[in-house]
């Protein structure tokens, strides 16, 4: 039974981060600034409900506007529906309803911008019926 827990949370972590960052692109284009490609730090922190946190760390060499974009693509194709971001300050907030293979997820995001070189992603969704909330921080760190 552990197991299985594992295995949807893992799942339900990664869906609702696909959603996050596939909602993104819609809007870099016209609402949110151009980021920087370079070599990028992601710090993720993923609460899967029932008290199972779990804490996520990588670099890539990227370009994230760009990486954002296929994300949407990929999850539109795959399903998902987002809503126009609504713009206050630095902060963007937008909202997705995604169905994939059988699983309905629903999510909230808001995404602080702090720079060309740096923002934090914040996630708070619904799996299947369990709550999610995720937050995740990005900062440029150098060339690659």
């Amino acid at each position: 039974m552990d197991s299985v827990f594992r295995i949807r949370s893992l799942f339900t972590g990664a869906l609702a981060a696909v959603a996050l960052l596939a909602a993104v692109p819609a809007a870099i284009a016209d609402d949110l600034p151009a980021f920087r490609k370079g070599l990028w730090e992601f710090d993720r922190t993923i609460d899967g409900g029932a008290g199972k946190k779990s804490k996520v760390s990588s670099r890539q060499c990227i370009n994230p506007g760009e990486d954002m974009r296929a994300q949407n693509a990929r999850m539109e194709k795959a399903g998902c529906r987002f809503s126009p971001y609504a713009r206050s300050g630095n902060q963007y907030t937008m909202t997705s309803q995604c169905k994939v293979m059988g699983i309905s997820s629903n999510t909230k995001t808001v995404i602080t911008v702090e720079s060309d070189s740096a923002y934090r992603l914040t996630v708070d969704g619904e799996t299947d019926g369990e709550k999610t909330h995720e937050v995740m921080v990005a900062k440029r760190i150098g060339d690659c």
